[in-house]
């Protein structure tokens, strides 16, 4: 595997807990953040400078990190002890049923 990816899986973690200890301590509630994410993704989906023949795949692996935020601050209220795999996974289940989020 890549190196850089496995970094990037460690700051996307980081970044989960970061923005669920956000929500405990009352800064922000996970709607906000939800809300948030959900307009970054959306931004990052119909980025118009983007060029027209970049694949739809590497479209969804920019919208991943949010993806992956939106549903890991919703996973953490459930189970605050989910990993990596457990919350990528969810990303691609939804994904399959055609949800964000």
């Amino acid at each position: 595997m890549n190196t850089a990816n496995l970094q990037l899986e460690g700051i996307y973690v980081i970044l989960a807990a970061l923005l669920g200890a956000l929500c405990e301590k009352g800064v922000f509630k996970r709607e906000e953040i939800d809300g948030l994410l959900a307009k970054v993704e959306a931004a990052l989906s119909e980025d118009p400078n983007r060029s027209e023949d970049m694949r739809g795949s590497n479209v969804e692996a920019i919208c991943f990190p949010a993806r992956f935020l939106r549903q890991a601050i919703h996973a953490t209220s459930e189970e605050p002890s989910l990993s990596f795999v457990d919350i990528a996974t969810r990303v691609g289940q939804m994904k399959r049923e055609g949800q964000s989020r």
